[in-house]
């Protein structure tokens, strides 16, 4: 099976009636009417919407963004795994680092700006990503960390993720991301070093 083909069959799978209702609204304009009043499921819209070239391996954004208004991350996530196997696979330490995400955008709030500039996400994608989520908070950081990692790719680790956290002052949140990050190292049968969360150290 085509692995988009699986993503979206998987993704569809996941959707609740409501869900799917909230994604036909979300798709006006894009779609026509009488299309939507066929679409009966998840996958029915996935298909409309790659029909119009709306939807490619290539071009995931749309769908993120679909998946960004749900707030469905544990749907993300899974788009997050697909785009990484496309990339040629997840980077050693993808896992941590997105255990880190979670603990990030449930504790850093309106300073988000602040993290971003520290990781060096521009002026311009900062203010994209304000557009883009007017309305939550959390998803602007999530998003921040996103633009980070597909920009840095193996230079994004949790060792420089924390780094971050200490230039920006957030020393309580980089605190709670070591804390997990050790707690993990000990789940997986040894005490996790601070060299050893770098996906770049051998």
């Amino acid at each position: 099976m085509d692995p988009f083909l699986g993503l979206l069959h998987s993704l569809s799978s996941g959707l609740s009636s409501s869900e799917l209702t909230e994604l036909k609204f979300l798709c006006h304009g894009r779609v026509g009417k009488r299309k939507l009043e066929r679409v009966q499921s998840g996958l029915d819209l996935f298909s409309v919407l790659l029909e119009q070239s709306d939807l490619e391996p290539e071009r995931t954004e749309l769908l993120r963004e679909l998946l960004t208004e749900l707030r469905r991350h544990d749907l993300l996530r899974r788009l997050d795994a697909f785009e990484a196997g496309a990339a040629g696979g997840p980077a050693p330490g993808a896992e941590d680092l997105r255990v880190a995400f979670d603990i990030v955008c449930d504790n850093v709030g309106r300073e988000w700006r602040r993290l971003a500039r520290q990781l060096q996400v521009s002026d311009a994608k900062i203010d994209g990503i304000e557009e883009r989520f007017p309305r939550n908070l959390s998803e602007r950081v999530r998003e921040s960390l996103r633009v980070w990692k597909n920009a840095q790719k193996e230079g994004a680790t949790v060792a420089r993720l924390v780094e971050a956290l200490r230039g920006c002052g957030m020393n309580l949140v980089a605190d709670l991301v070591e804390e997990q990050q050790q707690a993990r190292g000990r789940d997986q049968g040894g005490a996790a070093s601070p060299m050893s969360w770098d996906s770049g150290a051998p």
